[in-house]
Order: structure tokens, then C-alpha cells, then sequence
């Protein structure tokens, strides 16, 4: 009996960068179906062709809709899932008022698998396929999430967040403890099934010089591990972070002298940026993952897409829940668009899409196992309904092209809008 399933539609594929050519739409590329099989990507053409090579599969027929890649979460707090949309402050404030509470009670195995079930649902009917979070600094938040991700056969980054100053005494860990709790979790989960492990300093004003250079160590023995932190999300932070570290040259540096600048290294906003910063962060060919919704919700700023793209920086997006105020990447990529749009560089719809998929799995070091429709990618999907409302179809019915019918989908679609969704070769 064959496993094999042909999903016939729009199928979206990028062959580069959309942001590397004056026509992004030139870097993706339209196909009538895709063939699944094994949890891989088996094919990608015409669905005739398709038809013949897979005879026994199963027809999984989307007419109009639009089939790519599953979405790409690339810097997320699970834990954070029942405080989203909480009355907005400035970032300090809001740790303090919802998000330490909130983490505070992750201690607790039964309550971590339930918040571990409920994001993973709630991300899985916005179309995201996969995500890289902080957990707490519980080892249970951590075990409580990949279980529930292992058990959906979903591919997922995450890690222990460590901190052990300028936090709630039930939230703080040690140097030792920091260590010892990352290093056996990693043993643990790091590469098994669909699992990878990010080492994960929350930011360097809740670690010690100490802790920071533990965990420096800690990645340089485990280097095929993401590491994951802040960086320059508002400037009241980067004003603390000046007078906790004096000596440094910038906020980076307070990264960088510890061993926590890098590759495979994620900072998360990254909006205010020396020039200096944006230099090293390009030569270390680290990732910058800009969270537009959380950016606008928290009053943090305007990141800098058009220009740190130009520079050849590597970018993911995210939705940082629950600052962020969705799980929908749909969302994110309306509110990126919007920050383009204040900084005088709007985003194309191939370029916000790519984003979303392609740049966030680059973004990830996975860019050679998620966030494309090409054979022998791992088979995660969304297929997404181009007039799922009636607002959002009266204006695809006048669209002149493929992109012009999935901008209104960006810019007005949320989980309505996704059809189905795959997760290693099988329907969710």
C-alpha cells in the first residue's frame, strides 16, 4: 500500500533569495503539484507528471488555493502562550508584571505539558510548522515541550532559559546549575527525531559576567547547538545594559566576550544597532530574527530590513508570543510589511512569504530540511486559502497575478485562511 500523497494547487517554491534580485517574484517559482512521500518531499511539477510517477497516491485536490512551505517561527516564549495580548508596557515592566509570573509556575510538569499542547495547537492551525522557543528555567518546561513536539513528529528548536540576576528569586539558576541543568538537557534532546537544542541566555541583564561565560563555554563544547538570546530590542535596555556592563564596547560585546557571538548565534530584535554591531553580527554570519508585532506592541522601534538585508546580513521572523500579539505568521508578515512601509521600504509579497519560510529556516541552520517546497525537503505544508473571507475574496477576484492574491491574504488572512497543514508528511 502506498504512503505516497499528491497535493495538486498553487505550489510555491523558492530557487533564491527574493531580496537579491530588483523582481522578487522572479526567485520563486509556481508548479501545479507536490508529491509526498516517506515525510519527504518526493517531487515538485506538473501534476500530470506526478500522476504517472506516483499512481497509487492519494489526490489531495486544492484547485485555487496556494500550497508552500510550512511557516517558520524562528524566536518564540511558549511559556508565554496564556499572558499574549497582556496591556501593554515597556519591556522591563512587562517582564515583571505578567511575563516572570507567568514563568514562575513552569516548575510544574502537568502545568508545562498543558501550555507545551496548547501552543503547539494554536501554531499548528496558524500554519506554523515549526518554531525556535525559549522555554523557562525549569528543565521541565524544556522536557514538557519537545516531548509534546516528538509526539507530532514536528521539527522544533528550543532550550532552558538562563538567568541568575534581575529576576524573581523562584526564576533565577546559578552559574553551576545553568550548566549543568543546559548540558544535560542537551544529552537529552539534542538531535534526536526532529529535535534541536538552543542554548539559551534569556539577555545579558539577567546573567552574571559569570553565568555569561559559562555558557559561552558550554556552547563552544557543543558547537552544533543554536544559541538564542536579545539584542537591542528597546533603548532603555541597551542604557542598562551600558551601566551593567561598563566595560563593554556596545551590547553585542556583552555577547562576544563571553563566546556567545557566532554562526550559529539568534538575536532576537536586533533594532538598534551600532555600526560596529552590525559588522560583527555579518562577519560571524549570525542570525537576526525581527519581530515586528512584538516591536510595535512593546513601543520597541522600526527594525531595519532593507538595509541590513543590503549588507548581506542573514534574517529570520518571528512572532515572539506572547509579546508579540499573534501566533499567526500572517499577522507578522502584515506588521513587517507595515514597518517597511514606515521606514519608506515596503516589502513584496515573495519577499514577506520567503521570510516566513525560507528566511527563517536559514535563519535556523535547517534551511537544507524546512522552509521550501523542493524534493527531499521535509514534507511540512501549509496550503492556504486565498478568499477564505468575503473582504479578502472580493479583492483576490481582482488581483492580476498570484502575488497581488496572496498580499490580501497577508495583510487581512489569519487562521481562517489555512486550509490544511502538514507536519512530516501527514495531515495534521
Amino acid at each position: 500500500m502506498s504512503n505516497a500523497h499528491i497535493l495538486r494547487g498553487q505550489v510555491l517554491s523558492f530557487q533564491g533569495s527574493p531580496f537579491a534580485t530588483e523582481a522578487p517574484q522572479e526567485a520563486a517559482r509556481l508548479s501545479e503539484a507536490v508529491a509526498v512521500q516517506d515525510g519527504k518531499i518526493a517531487a515538485v511539477g506538473s501534476f500530470d507528471d506526478l500522476r504517472q510517477r506516483f499512481p497509487a497516491a492519494a489526490l489531495h485536490d486544492h484547485g485555487e488555493k496556494l500550497i508552500l512551505a510550512g511557516f517558520v517561527d524562528a524566536h518564540v516564549h511558549y511559556p508565554q502562550t496564556a499572558i499574549i495580548a497582556s496591556w501593554g508596557k515597556r519591556l522591563i515592566d512587562w517582564l515583571n508584571s505578567y511575563t516572570f509570573p507567568e514563568e514562575m509556575r513552569f516548575g510544574d510538569r502537568a502545568y508545562a505539558d498543558e501550555i507545551s499542547a496548547r501552543y503547539l495547537d494554536l501554531t499548528a492551525a496558524h500554519g506554523t510548522t515549526t518554531v525556535c522557543s525559549y522555554c523557562t528555567i525549569h528543565p521541565e518546561s524544556v522536557d514538557a515541550f519537545f516531548t509534546a513536539a516528538q509526539a507530532r513528529g514536528q521539527r522544533v528548536v528550543a532550550g532552558k532559559t538562563c538567568m541568575d540576576r534581575n529576576a524573581p528569586e523562584g526564576l533565577q539558576d546559578t552559574v553551576q546549575s545553568a550548566y549543568d541543568d543546559s548540558a544535560a538537557l542537551i544529552a537529552r534532546w539534542h538531535g534526536i527525531d526532529r529535535l534541536d537544542y538552543a542554548i539559551t541566555p534569556r539577555f545579558s541583564p539577567t546573567s552574571t559576567p559569570e553565568q555569561l561565560e559559562a555558557i559561552g563555554a558550554l556552547w563552544a563544547a557543543n558547537p552544533s547547538c543554536l544559541m538564542q538570546t536579545h539584542l537591542s530590542e528597546q533603548t532603555d535596555e541597551i542604557a542598562w545594559v551600558k551601566d551593567l556592563f561598563p566595560d563593554a564596547r556596545d551590547y553585542l560585546d556583552t555577547y562576544e566576550a563571553f563566546g556567545l557571538l557566532g554562526a550559529r548565534g539568534l538575536y532576537g530584535h536586533a533594532i538598534h544597532l551600532e555600526p560596529r554591531e552590525r559588522d560583527r553580527l555579518r562577519e560571524h554570519g549570525a542570525a537576526l530574527v525581527h519581530c515586528p508585532t512584538s516591536n510595535t506592541f512593546i513601543g520597541s522601534g522600526l527594525f531595519d530590513m532593507a538595509g541590513l538585508m543590503a549588507e548581506g546580513q542573514r534574517i529570520g521572523l518571528a512572532t515572539d508570543t506572547g509579546g508579540g500579539s499573534s501566533f499567526s505568521m500572517l499577522r507578522t508578515m502584515a506588521a513587517a510589511y507595515e514597518i517597511g512601509q514606515l521606514r519608506g521600504t515596503p516589502l513584496h509579497a515573495a519577499q514577506l512569504l520567503w521570510l516566513a519560510t525560507q528566511g527563517s529556516a536559514t535563519a535556523l541552520r535547517l534551511e537544507d530540511k524546512i522552509g521550501n517546497v523542493a524534493p527531499g525537503m521535509e514534507a511540512d505544508l501549509v496550503v492556504l486559502d486565498l478568499a477564505s473571507t468575503p473582504a479578502i475574496a472580493q479583492r483576490a477576484a481582482r488581483a492580476d497575478d498570484i502575488w497581488e492574491a496572496a498580499f490580501a491574504t497577508i495583510m487581512m488572512g489569519d487562521d481562517r485562511a489555512v486550509s490544511e497543514v502538514w507536519i512530516g508528511g501527514r495531515q495534521v
